[in-house]
């Protein structure tokens, strides 16, 4: 059995599998799931589990270059903007429709419980050396 690290075998072999500038998105429940694109939901009830819980144990565990938010988040979610602000990976902040158009090219989206507004994020993969 694994020992550490991510126990949820479709997030460990997404994370496993990703190269350099493949990207996830970390979503709330309520954001579009696009046709085509894999769906790992973990949702169980509203705020559970948190966004927060989720992007931090991806972020432990995934070497990340750069995070894409809707620009949104900084008028409707001060409190989860301030908090994903203390990573000092590079941020990007584009509109929510963008943000939406985006998810079609991604390699999975994990669905959390999260039910507070903007609450996604599309994480680029980095290279480890």
């Amino acid at each position: 059995m694994y020992k550490t690290g991510i126990l949820n075998s479709e997030i460990s072999k997404v994370l496993s599998d990703l190269g350099h500038t493949d990207r996830i998105v970390i979503a709330d429940c309520g954001l579009p799931i696009p046709k085509g694109v894999r769906k790992i939901d973990l949702a169980l009830s509203f705020g559970v589990p948190s966004f927060e819980s989720v992007y931090e144990l991806v972020l432990e565990h995934m070497a990340v270059q750069k995070m894409i938010f809707a620009e949104e988040i900084k008028s409707d979610n001060p409190e989860l903007l301030k908090k994903v602000n203390q990573s000092d990976v590079e941020k990007e902040y584009i509109s929510h429709e963008k943000f939406k158009e985006m998810t079609r090219n991604t390699v999975a989206i994990i669905r959390t419980g999260e039910a507070t507004p903007f609450a996604n994020v599309i994480l680029e993969s980095d290279v480890l050396f």
